[in-house]
């Protein structure tokens, strides 16, 4: 094992730990804190499907990951214009 595989799992294993505490924020009671902490898990899942891909040679991941990227941000946007009204 080389130091770059090592610090790709530290990485996962700092990202798992950042997921836990997103799911902590998104079950505050409030909707913005919601938003962010969703957005901030669909960052943390995407990032860790791209290391995935570099350690395990998976192809799928990355496909998986720009779609999280791009369409999180859609889908919170969409999210807020509805419970603007």
């Amino acid at each position: 094992m080389n130091i770059l595989v090592i610090s790709e799992y530290i990485l996962m294993g700092a990202l798992a730990i950042f997921s836990l505490a997103t799911i902590r924020i998104t079950t505050r009671k409030k909707i913005a804190m919601s938003l962010v902490g969703l957005s901030g898990l669909s960052i943390a899942v995407a990032t860790m499907l791209v290391l995935v891909q570099n350690l395990y040679s998976l192809g799928f991941c990355d496909t998986i990951a720009t779609a999280l990227i791009f369409l999180g941000p859609v889908g919170t946007i969409a999210f807020a214009s509805v419970l603007r009204g």
